[in-house]
């Protein structure tokens, strides 16, 4: 599988992403709490939660936090949590999709609109933007220190029920049905493979460069989508200039 790196994204944007730590714990909580109402605190039977108690892992989050988030969606708690999708545009016409977890649809609404409007970008109906992006599931084994060649990595992917494989110097992407994710991870980790990360995502059909007089202004409405409590998650179908890191 050739095309747009979902990892050089990721990678791209950590350190910025370290600095905001509290944060990230604080919406993987929500995730957790979500997931254990909707399907119960164990893990084994409840393949969504096990999806985010390996993000919370990845991300180094605490186990007495995972534990307080479990143990709250396990109570008669009665927090009530939406979930939202926006769509728009950036600047320089790049596709953006916002995935917000949220008690207050108004506030989170408006927050979202003042990040397109205010740096160059624009709002869209449902369904405007949603067509482009496919729904994944990604598993990322980073190669550094991995003895093992494309075509041994294929063998095994295939073997555990993935569609495709990625190859970057830095790591392999196996991309699978979403309905698979569970299932691709725990034969991949039989065979002793140590997984960076594997979650469900919305990968860009098609991925269009942005423009290098717009790529300040796109990093400063990415950060801020970001940075707004209520957002679990930003896709965009741009790539940034190389001397620009998002």
């Amino acid at each position: 599988m050739s095309g747009h790196s979902k990892w050089h994204n990721i990678q791209g944007r950590k350190n910025a992403q370290d600095a905001k730590r509290g944060k990230i714990f604080q919406k993987i909580s929500r995730e957790l709490y979500m997931a254990v109402k909707a399907g119960g605190p164990d893990p084994s039977s409840n393949p969504q939660l096990r999806l985010i108690m390996d993000k919370a892992r990845a991300a180094n989050m605490p186990k007495d936090n995972v534990k307080r988030a479990v143990d709250k969606g396990s109570s008669s708690d009665t927090a009530n949590y939406d979930e939202v999708t926006y769509e728009g545009y950036a600047p320089g016409g790049i596709a953006v999709l916002v995935h917000a977890l949220t008690d207050n649809k108004n506030r989170t609404s408006s927050n979202v609109r003042v990040a397109f409007t205010r740096n160059g970008g624009t709002m869209g109906a449902a369904g405007s933007v949603a067509y482009m992006f496919d729904r994944r599931g990604l598993i990322v084994i980073e190669r550094e220190g991995l003895d093992i060649d494309e075509d041994q990595m294929l063998e095994d992917v295939l073997e555990a029920g993935g569609d495709d494989l990625q190859t970057s110097d830095d790591a392999f992407e196996i991309y699978t049905d979403p309905k698979q994710l569970a299932q691709v991870r725990d034969a991949l980790e039989a065979k002793d493979y140590k997984l960076a990360t594997a979650e469900l995502t919305m990968i860009p059909e098609n991925v269009t460069p942005v423009p290098a007089e717009k790529a300040e202004q796109f990093e400063r409405m990415i950060d801020l989508l970001e940075d707004d409590d209520d957002v679990s998650e930003v896709y965009y179908a741009g790539e940034l200039p190389e001397n620009t890191e998002a």
